[in-house]
């Protein structure tokens, strides 16, 4: 007789989770370290510059600039729109030395700024970053009607739509 004995796999070794277990707790315990460090100044800490107490810096002088306004503007917007209003006010922030020659091409500031107003649609302005796009294509404009250097910022004053 012959026996048949069913031979079980031998069962493989279980292995240890240990270290897992002290891998992780290394990184925590270093990233608080690294952190700790950093927080506190003791690395990555900015070359300190010891002042007398009391002792305050003066503030920079503040740039040379004029602000010019722009005429406000109400604009009617697209057909679609269906009778929708955009009441516009700005200020142009120019050089000092620039605010006559800017303020002599007002006309057509306003003019190029009317036509750009007037071509956008509702949902052109009612999205979330509507204002910062529309801005940046306004400055664009009119720094190409006052010519390079003249314009530095548009300072959107009022942005209403009715």
């Amino acid at each position: 007789m012959t026996d048949a004995v069913a031979e079980a796999p031998p069962e493989a070794a279980k292995t240890s989770k240990m270290p897992l277990v002290l891998g992780l707790v290394a990184a925590l315990l270093g990233g608080g370290g690294g952190f700790y460090a950093a927080f506190s100044g003791m690395i990555l800490a900015p070359d300190s510059v010891e002042h007398e107490p009391g002792s305050v810096d003066a503030p920079d002088a503040l740039p040379d600039v004029a602000f010019v306004s722009v005429d406000p503007m109400i604009v009617s917007l697209s057909p679609a729109a269906q009778g929708r209003h955009l009441r516009f006010r700005a200020q142009l922030e120019v050089p000092s030395k620039y605010a006559s020659d800017v303020e002599s091409v007002l006309p057509r500031v306003v003019d190029v700024l009317n036509g750009y107003l007037r071509a956008l649609e509702t949902r052109d302005i009612e999205s979330a970053s509507a204002l910062t796009r529309l801005r940046a294509q306004m400055l664009r404009r009119v720094q190409i009607v006052t010519g390079p250097g003249r314009v530095n910022d548009l300072l959107i004053m009022e942005f209403v739509l009715n």
